[in-house]
């Protein structure tokens, strides 16, 4: 989590979003879900970039969008409202 709310090196933030989109399991999107619901403005700016970025090339990466369908019944509020936002994500067009 440290990784993805790095206020001082946006950076980090991008490539670990990237990063664990890439990954795409459920514990690795549920990372960033959390991450984004605890995001300011900045920050979740980053994390989209990050997961746009990995989505980008989607060619044999997981289907992010799915796991976040799942984690739509996660116990965790914060994970239920970030999912959300990162399903929001998945749709756009940009990807």
């Amino acid at each position: 989590m440290g990784l993805l709310l790095d206020a001082a090196d946006t950076a980090v933030t991008r490539q670990t979003a990237e990063a664990l989109a890439r990954v795409g399991t459920a514990a690795a999107v549920r990372l960033i879900a959390l991450a984004v619901a605890e995001a300011d403005d900045n920050q979740a700016d980053w994390l989209q970039t990050g997961v746009h970025d990995a989505l980008a090339g989607r060619g044999g990466l997981p289907d992010v969008a799915a796991v976040c369908g799942q984690l739509a019944m996660d116990p965790e509020e914060a994970v239920r409202r970030g999912a959300a936002e990162l399903s929001a994500w998945t749709d756009d067009p940009r990807c």
